[in-house]
């Protein structure tokens, strides 16, 4: 395994288009989002709430000019419709259910609302990119609609898929020495303040998350964005990487990352009743809006 931080990588020629589309985000509008779903809506415990939690990141999508749709049996919520589904797309993916009886703020309104942002930026300044957008049902029940979705859209290339992000809890944030453990098990130094960004790749995803580092270098040098690197089959050992919607894509073989605030290793209000939408930090959550944003844009244009 191997640690990097964005002080550590080296910097893009700055692109004033994509510093514009990416700092049209407020962090009024995320903080909205999160407000709007926080409310209990697992599955099968709140199934009204989760249909109707389903329904309006659908409604929102399509307010943005996107077609959606809800696939598969749990619902997954598919946009995808701007960009040419035979040619590679870059999803964006995160789930919208939440733990029986939580309201899930960070988990994981917050990852739901990067991802509308990202969404509305595209729309308004990129239409034509060939992004696709994926609300993922049942992470909460050991990722069922994710793996749904690789299994029945992704593996039988109904949509190509270049790479996937996919955004699990990202709107948490604590400036104090001592806020931030270690995920047991790994041989790793991490800063002791929960106040940066985790990037999580595996051997083929290392690129995608080295463009995320570069991009946070170039835009926003002084917020701070780790990215780890997992080498040789190490995540088969250790299930605490494997816990979030990228790992159906790793297991098809799909590049993918998972960008995250590092979950009950920083917050304590990790699937308690507590995890509300005034436990958040919007301006932190609005950095790592742009920072998608402005990811995925560069990435776009890297496309040969």
């Amino acid at each position: 395994m191997l640690v990097q931080r964005s002080a550590d990588s080296h910097a893009f020629v700055p692109d004033e288009w994509i510093r514009a589309a990416a700092n049209d985000v407020a962090a009024s509008f995320l903080q909205g989002v999160v407000e709007t779903l926080a409310v209990p809506r697992h599955y099968e415990v709140q199934r009204e709430s989760n249909r109707l939690t389903a329904h309006w990141i659908a409604h929102q999508l399509r307010s943005y000019g996107y077609e959606t749709e809800l696939q598969g049996e749990y619902a997954n919520i598919v946009a995808g419709s701007r960009c040419d589904l035979h040619a590679a797309c870059i999803l964006v993916g995160a789930h919208y259910d939440s733990v029986p009886g939580t309201p899930g703020a960070d988990d994981n309104a917050s990852a739901v609302a990067a991802l509308l942002a990202c969404a509305r930026a595209l729309a308004e300044h990129a239409p034509a990119c060939p992004v696709c957008f994926v609300s993922f049902n049942r992470e909460e029940d050991g990722l069922l609609g994710s793996a749904d979705f690789v299994r029945t859209i992704a593996a039988e290339g109904k949509i190509s898929i270049r790479e996937a992000h996919v955004l699990e809890m990202v709107g948490y944030c604590d400036h104090r020495p001592g806020s931030q453990a270690i995920p047991p098990g790994l041989p790793i130094q991490m800063p002791d303040r929960g106040d940066f960004l985790g990037i999580l790749a595996l051997e083929d995803s290392t690129a995608m998350a080295s463009t995320v580092l570069q991009v946070a270098r170039t835009y926003w040098p002084d917020f701070p964005v780790l990215s780890l690197k997992v080498y040789a089959g190490v995540e088969k050992l250790l299930p605490v990487l494997q816990r979030s919607d990228h790992a159906p894509f790793w297991g098809a073989g799909i590049p993918a990352i998972m960008w995250t605030d590092t979950a009950e290793f920083r917050n304590k209000h990790y699937h308690q009743s507590t995890d509300t939408p005034d436990t958040l930090d919007y301006d932190f959550l609005r950095r790592v809006s742009q920072i998608l944003i402005a990811t995925i844009l560069t990435s776009v244009h890297s496309q040969p």
